[in-house]
């Protein structure tokens, strides 16, 4: 490995940690964390907690079964479990490096299905573009739920939308700037490698494939149920973590779907599992609603913390299933 790409290899790792570090020391500096071991002991209900987390799973399930039914068009019939397993390493792994999970699920189909790399690639942006979508009607559906109540919050407050904003520090503008061109970076060097990779013909070829793949998906009705059912999945998992704490069970479902909203679009900034940027995101939407800043800070940490341990969870599994699993390599040799 060249000294060029050794040091472009430690800044894709470093710069995302730093970034992501250095949001959470702002937001945690003055933070006593002494105090969090009696809020999860004592005051935490964590019934509520345990009923979240199988919708964490049930999202990522959804995506890897999704999958498979977007490979078949193609000619590509892999085993629903390598499509579930790749989906939960590819999580996992980006943690490590943020975005490369997804080529990291290409690589483990590519392993253990003999999926060309670029076919799986394609249907990974076909996914891409109707995720976006969805997230987009989701958005929408928060806005106008909301118009009312943000209305009827001017009205009573004599609160102008300048207000709202003044409410920013200068450092909270500095961070949400920071985060801004942290994903305008991303998009570039997505960009520039996608401009590398459509000069091999072959690769484009693939792709192309994979995109065009959702036109001959068999059975539209059960895509689009998968579509919708990892994000409401998604959601309630992060809905149903309102009812562990005193602070935000009273909020209802609209400010848990605006706080979702805000929280999807903060994790576009490549940091790992969004931390930093999501937890900044979330807490200012929670104080807007009147959330004590202490206990958005309380709230933000030990959803995403918990979160985080399920996602490290449901990869050391993947890579222990995928362990025992048999790649297309010894099936073909039997």
């Amino acid at each position: 490995m060249g000294t060029k790409k050794l040091f472009y290899n430690i800044i894709k790792i470093a710069l995302p940690l730093l970034l992501g570090g250095g949001i959470l020391y702002w937001m945690y500096r003055d933070f006593d964390f002494t105090t969090i071991e009696n809020i999860l002991l004592h005051e935490m209900n964590w019934t509520w907690m345990l009923l979240s987390l199988p919708f964490g799973i049930l999202a990522q399930a959804f995506r890897g079964w999704r999958w498979k039914q977007a490979l078949e068009p193609i000619g590509e019939k892999p085993r629903n479990a390598v499509c579930v397993n790749s989906i939960f390493l590819s999580y996992a792994v980006s943690l490590v490096i943020p975005r490369v999970g997804e080529f990291a699920r290409c690589g483990v189909l590519s392993k253990y299905e003999k999926i060309t790399f670029p076919k799986a690639l394609g249907t990974v942006v076909t996914e891409r573009a109707v995720d976006t979508l969805i997230v987009l009607f989701i958005s929408a559906l928060a806005f106008i739920s909301q118009i009312g109540v943000f209305s009827n919050f001017f009205l009573k407050t004599g609160t102008r939308i300048d207000h709202i904003f003044g409410m920013f520090s200068t450092t909270g503008w500095i961070v949400t700037g920071i985060c801004a061109i942290a994903a305008f970076i991303l998009l570039y060097l997505i960009r520039k490698k996608l401009s590398f990779h459509d000069k091999v013909k072959e690769t484009l070829s693939g792709i192309w494939q994979g995109i065009s793949s959702l036109k001959g998906v068999k059975n539209i009705p059960l895509f689009i149920f998968y579509s919708f059912a990892i994000w409401i999945s998604y959601f309630l998992h992060f809905y149903l973590t309102f009812f562990c704490f005193e602070a935000t069970s009273p909020l209802g479902i609209t400010c848990a779907l605006v706080c979702f909203v805000v929280g999807s679009v903060a994790v576009i900034v490549p940091t790992p599992n969004g931390a930093g940027p999501w937890h900044f995101a979330v807490k200012t939407m929670l104080i807007l609603y009147g959330v004590v800043d202490v206990q958005a800070l309380y709230f933000v940490l030990i959803v995403h913390t918990i979160q985080t341990l399920l996602v490290v969870l449901l990869g050391i599994y993947a890579w222990i299933a995928l362990t025992f699993t048999r790649t297309a390599k010894a099936r073909l040799d039997e």
